[in-house]
């Protein structure tokens, strides 16, 4: 059984994750270990879905560090996606900065030549004219991150929007990443 590391961020898209996402993989015969960063686990947690996402899955969802010593709750990935990700977790993932337990997670898959990482921006356009953001992406596609962009990204074009994320598209990418072994 193929495991992804999930990794979620507190963006437009988020209440979609299980039936977008999780629920498909599950479907195919994917173990799914989900990683929210600390909003994404406030807001999941709130209104009961971590816990539906954590009997779905098996496993518990984490938003939160292990103390040292305790056992890792989540099994060795073969694949990691970043979905949805803020422009917030994209700048922090191109710098290596892991300041809660989801960036911790991601930048160490980042850091794995064996492990495909993929990464799907839900962010406002304008987060793409400051000047950092191109030193971002190229940080990120240096490390051999899988960007899904162009066509298939994301940006929103009011803060109030809500996008309803291409989900059939993100489960293509996460399926045929797997590495062959």
């Amino acid at each position: 059984m193929p495991v992804l590391s999930l990794i979620a961020c507190a963006a437009g898209g988020l209440a979609g994750l299980r039936p977008g996402l999780v629920e498909p993989l599950a479907e195919a015969g994917w173990q799914v270990a989900i990683t929210l960063t600390p909003t994404a686990g406030t807001w999941l947690s709130e209104d009961g879905e971590a816990e539906a996402l954590a009997e779905l899955t098996g496993l518990p969802v984490r938003w939160t560090s292990r103390r040292p010593g305790q056992p890792r709750p989540h099994p060795e990935p073969d694949v990691c996606a970043v979905v949805p990700a803020t422009a917030n977790a994209v700048a922090k993932l191109a710098l290596g900065i892991s300041d809660n337990q989801a960036m911790t997670a991601a930048n160490e898959m980042i850091g794995r030549p064996d492990v495909p990482v993929l990464l799907f921006p839900c962010i406002n356009l304008a987060h793409t004219r400051h000047p950092a953001w191109p030193g971002h992406i190229a940080a990120l596609r240096a490390a051999d991150v899988h960007l899904l962009t162009g066509e298939h990204w994301w940006p929103l074009t009011s803060p109030r929007q809500e996008p309803g994320l291409p989900w059939a598209r993100i489960l293509t990418e996460i399926q045929t990443a797997l590495p062959r072994r």
